[in-house]
Formats: C-alpha cells, structure tokens, sequence
C-alpha cells in the first residue's frame, strides 16, 4: 500500500508539474512577447528555457517511470483503453513540446542578439513565437485529456 501512495503521489506530482508549468511558461513568453521588447523577451526566455529543462523535462522522464510501475503494481494492463489513450496523448504533447523547446532557445538567442546588436526583433522571432504559440494548443489539451483520464478513468477498450 505504501509503495502503491509513493507512486501515486509523484504520478500526481508529475502530471501538475507538466501542466503548471506549461501554463506557466506559456502565459509569461506571451506577456513578454506583447511588450515587444527584446530585452524582457530575452530576459524571460532564459528563465523559460531553465524552467522546461529543470521542471518540465524532469517531469517528463518520471511520469512514464511511474506510470508503468503504477500499472503493474494495480493489475492495469497497459493497453486497458484509458491507459493506452493517456500514452498515446502523452506522446502526442511530446511531439509538440520537443521543437517547442527548440524554438524557446532560437527566440532567447533572436533577443538576446536584437539586445546586443540595438535591432528590433527579426522576422524569424515572429515567425517562430507564431509556431510556438500554435504548438501550444494540441500539447496543453493533451495533457488537459491526460488529466481528465487520469481521474474518470473511463471504462472503454481501443
């Protein structure tokens, strides 16, 4: 029973993690990229870029680690419809959040030399923080299903 509460507990942890900080990196880049400053911009895509390497990406190593040694330790088989669902949603925010990350550095570096070189923000920031906020949608609904089928744990097969 306490192996099964450790586990649920970072499995929990984890998933707040993914969605906290999502939400939270993706409301300060926009607040930032409104100013239209470079030099908030770049600021704010330092602690960005730290925060989805420290918190996100460790999240996102635990959360499969618990998850099947959640599976295992309850009986659930991993292709049970709602755990099947919730993997393949978690790979999907994956392919989304892996050149997001991507794009959160090349804009940090877009500012920082904008900065530097006393320029406006080049095309490619904008081009890019379009993306970036594109991506944005499909990833936090996944992880926003993941949660809902963590918690109703619906009874359906694939």
């Amino acid at each position: 029973m306490l192996a099964y509460l450790a586990l649920k507990f970072l499995h929990v942890i984890g998933a707040a993690v993914l969605l906290g900080t999502g939400a939270g990196i993706a409301f300060f880049m926009l607040l930032a990229h409104r100013t239209g400053r470079p030099e908030i911009i770049a600021g704010v895509a330092r602690i960005v870029v730290i925060a989805d390497f420290l918190f996100t990406a460790s999240a996102v190593v635990a959360q499969p680690i618990t998850g099947v040694a959640l599976t295992w330790l309850v009986g659930y088989s991993l292709l049970e419809g709602w755990i099947a669902l919730s993997i393949a949603l978690y790979l999907v925010t994956g392919v989304f959040w892996l050149p997001v990350v991507w794009m959160q550095m090349r804009m940090r570096d877009l500012a920082e030399a904008a900065v530097r070189e006393g320029r406006p923000l080049p095309a490619e920031y904008h081009r890019l923080f379009r993306l970036w906020f594109a991506f944005g949608f499909p990833a936090f609904a996944s992880v926003l299903a993941i949660f809902w089928l963590m918690i109703a744990r619906p009874p359906f097969q694939l």
